[in-house]
């Protein structure tokens, strides 16, 4: 099946309920893109790192954000099911990084019989290095959780995986 290109165009405007997910490794900028698509859409953003700042104790470790993140996401899953099918766009601020990740997210929208929308983000290993490590001085509120160590980083990246053909996502690449 070859790529589905999201018929989005500029505005991110769709006319029925889309459930919009981002792929991108940490510090690529999902976060500035997800505020983007939830202001032009309308939608409903759930960004994960700001449910965890709130209701998580710092994370100090991969482990701790796995446990923070299945704890927040059958909070959100129900949640976002419901508001898609008012009719109301969602964006995730979180799940496009994993086959699993997308699975789960395939269930919320399939569940809602909603459109979706994977968004990629492009953005090379080394920039989003760098951000990261601003991120950590900057603690921008409401998004920082603790400092993201270089082995955290590195320990995620080993777990990210790029979207495939097969998987069968609408796709934007940006």
């Amino acid at each position: 099946m070859p790529w589905l290109v999201c018929a989005l165009h500029a505005s991110f405007s769709c006319s029925m309920a889309t459930l919009h997910f981002i792929y991108g490794y940490p510090g690529a900028g999902k976060t500035t893109l997800a505020r983007a698509i939830a202001t032009s859409a309308p939608a409903v953003i759930f960004c994960e790192d700001e449910w965890i700042a709130t209701l998580a104790e710092p994370i100090t470790s991969l482990q701790q954000f796995v446990a923070a993140s299945q704890r927040i996401r059958s909070i959100i899953k129900p949640l976002a099911v419901q508001i898609l099918q008012l009719g109301t766009s969602v964006v995730f601020d979180f799940a496009g990084n994993t086959p699993t990740h997308r699975a789960w997210v395939r269930s919320v929208f399939e569940a809602a019989h909603a459109d979706h929308c994977l968004h990629v983000l492009d953005v090379s290993v080394d920039e989003a290095r760098q951000r990261v490590q601003q991120r950590n001085v900057d603690k921008p509120a409401g998004l920082y959780f603790g400092d993201v160590s270089e082995a955290i980083f590195d320990a995620v990246l080993g777990h990210i995986v790029p979207p495939s053909e097969t998987e069968g996502f609408v796709v934007m690449r940006g």
